[in-house]
């Protein structure tokens, strides 16, 4: 009952979430799975809620096509943005070369680390992360 109550006072307000969900894999040569993203796509904004790539195939730029491609089905959708969250160091590296900026942080959540969350607008007018905390 809270949650579907909630759901119609928010989409009253900002309108419908027109939610989407979106899977991209990446495969070897052998048609063998190695990674993908995980997401959705609400009020015009991909979220990417799980990004993946094994080990042994990550420093090939397999990792940043795959962000290419969320991109590219982004704009597809006529989405005006991304966003996620992480809380390895390495990762937001990767995000922050990829084009994404800072947009928050919580401390210690999960416990010793910091989980960090990024956005990259699509919009042409507007500097990535639009409004980004620096």
């Amino acid at each position: 009952m809270t949650a579907a109550r909630l759901g119609r006072e928010i989409a009253a307000n900002h309108g419908p979430r027109d939610e989407q969900t979106f899977t991209l894999a990446a495969r070897d040569q052998d048609g063998g799975w190695i990674g993908g993203i995980n997401g959705l796509i609400h009020w015009r904004w991909l979220y990417i809620s799980q990004c993946y790539l094994a080990p042994d195939w990550r420093g090939r730029g397999l990792g940043r096509a795959l962000i290419l491609e969320a991109e590219a089905f982004a704009r597809e959708k006529a989405c005006v943005g991304l966003y996620l969250d992480t809380f390895e160091a390495g990762a937001m590296t990767f995000y922050c070369k990829c084009g994404f900026e800072i947009a928050g942080r919580i401390d210690n959540f999960p416990p010793n680390a910091s989980r960090t969350f990024l956005s990259k607008s699509l919009e042409p007018d507007r500097a990535n992360g639009g409004g980004a905390i620096r």
